[in-house]
């Protein structure tokens, strides 16, 4: 899978704490690195199914600044049974519901819920989450609407919300969102990633990404 701008956006937009973080569905492990490197003493884990995304976050790792901070584990969410619970829990989960799959299995599996559902997600942000821990993640903006009204049903509810539009003469596609088990007054945001010139980046989105791309 290649750096996608969904990632780059849940990396850097996150709440995160120097504390215990988890990364769900890690992929190559953009997100993890990226954590990582905001925090400066946080320690991450990160759960990947995929095997050879595994094998490429393990190398990602290996070649990284962070190799004492960040873990990977080669699981489902669903069978990771950790000793402990966490203070931030962010995901980019899959997202495609009942849709045609592609040829490549890997794909099928980092964007189609067969194998993580959004109830299992929830489930999995109750047993790991702490009381007043966070959880952050990004999906389309109808799947968004299908989270967050399962999520309430269970008593996680959401506190921030970052509406994300690719330009400015389109509709927003993506929303960024972060929930706990504490109700909060809903802070809401907004981010335009480019101008209305393809590949020109608006003050805003650059702001927010530019530790993390090299051409900024």
């Amino acid at each position: 899978m290649k750096v996608g701008t969904d990632g780059v956006l849940l990396g850097a937009w996150c709440s995160i704490t120097e504390s215990a973080i988890l990364d769900i569905g890690t992929g190559t492990g953009l997100i993890a690195l990226m954590l990582a490197q905001r925090s400066k003493t946080a320690l991450i884990d990160a759960v990947e199914i995929e095997q050879e995304a595994f094998s490429q976050i393990l190398e990602n790792i290996a070649n990284s600044k962070w190799t004492n901070r960040i873990t990977a584990f080669n699981s489902s969410i669903q069978d990771y049974t950790p000793n402990k619970k966490y203070d931030v829990i962010v995901s980019n989960p899959p997202f495609f519901i009942n849709s045609t799959k592609a040829p490549n299995t890997e794909r099928n599996t980092a964007r189609h819920t067969d194998d993580l559902s959004f109830k299992d997600l929830i489930g999995a942000i109750y047993r790991l989450l702490k009381p007043k821990g966070i959880f952050s993640l990004i999906l389309p903006k109808s799947e968004a609407k299908q989270f967050i009204k399962l999520a309430i049903s269970q008593h996680l509810f959401l506190n921030r919300e970052c509406i994300v539009k690719p330009n400015p003469t389109k509709e927003a596609k993506r929303i960024l969102m972060e929930f706990s088990f504490i109700k909060n007054n809903l802070i809401k945001e907004e981010l335009t990633i480019e101008t209305e010139t393809r590949h020109q980046y608006t003050k805003e989105y650059i702001s927010l990404t530019q530790d993390f791309y090299l051409n900024f």
